[in-house]
């Protein structure tokens, strides 16, 4: 005897189906709207309306891509980019969940260290950047740190806010129990403090990213950064604007990832 679908899952169903409706409308009007951008770019410079020469277009982008991959150079540029930023990128994370850990097992040292972790990470990096080559000298080191410093600090502030954050009835729980200030730690703060682990590793990734260009724009010899400052200096502005590209395609790419990264841990611990 067949039974009748209850009316809470018709109605879950339902709301499926409009949300992933609304998803792909979404998903359609950012495709149309990217579509309709690189038509007009390249109907106004077909036109006259802008000169191709300073503005490009998206078919000389695509050319000037095509004989930078035939003669292998966009493909080292993007390989030392992304090797650079990686690197920053997990630098940044182990440095400042150190720091934040640190920061929350000691009230004495928050309090210490709090006022220059503000005023470091308002600090303008590209003015760090000529002290990294001094001290660092030209090479894969200086960039690295160069990314590092954009993101660590804001970082470390970002984190030791969420590890405040915890419920504090949950710690005093543990203690209640007989746990350690590291059991506390272990099995509540840091769980706890995923969701905003996650959303800093988002900001994380561009920062590092940026900081890898500053630092490939002044002490580079390879990378996407260099060869954006290469095409200027020599007024190849069809590689310049194609490195720009690159790099947003690069950068939305590695958000894309943290955010399924963060999609794959809500759905396996029901976040």
């Amino acid at each position: 005897m067949k039974t009748k679908p209850s009316k809470a899952l018709t109605n879950q169903e339902e709301f499926m189906r409009r949300h992933r409706r609304h998803h792909h409308q979404i998903t359609l009007w950012r495709i149309v709207l990217f579509l309709s951008f690189l038509g007009v770019w390249e109907l106004c410079a077909d036109t006259g309306r802008i000169d191709s020469f300073f503005f490009s277009s998206p078919s000389r982008v695509v050319l000037c891509f095509i004989d930078q991959v035939r003669t292998n150079s966009m493909l080292s540029h993007i390989g030392v980019t992304l090797y650079e930023t990686i690197a920053s990128f997990f630098l940044v994370l182990l440095l400042s969940l150190t720091a934040a850990t640190l920061l929350w097992h000691s009230k004495k040292l928050s309090e210490v260290l709090e006022p220059y972790l503000v005023v470091l990470n308002s600090l303008p990096k590209s003015a760090l950047a000529p002290l990294f080559i001094v001290w660092l000298g030209t090479g894969a080191v200086t960039i690295i740190t160069a990314g590092i410093s954009v993101a660590v600090f804001g970082s470390v502030i970002s984190l030791y806010t969420g590890f405040r954050q915890v419920d504090e009835e949950k710690i005093t729980l543990i203690y209640t129990l007989g746990g350690t200030r590291k059991d506390a730690f272990l099995k509540v703060v840091l769980p706890g403090s995923v969701p905003i682990l996650l959303s800093t590793a988002k900001v994380n990734i561009g920062l590092a990213l940026v900081g890898v260009i500053i630092g490939e724009f002044l002490a580079a010899r390879r990378g996407l950064g260099y060869l954006i400052i290469y095409g200027s200096q020599v007024f190849r502005l069809d590689m310049v604007i194609t490195g720009i590209i690159v790099l947003c395609v690069i950068a939305l790419l590695f958000y894309k990832s943290i955010q399924l990264i963060e999609h794959r841990i809500k759905i396996r611990f029901k976040m």
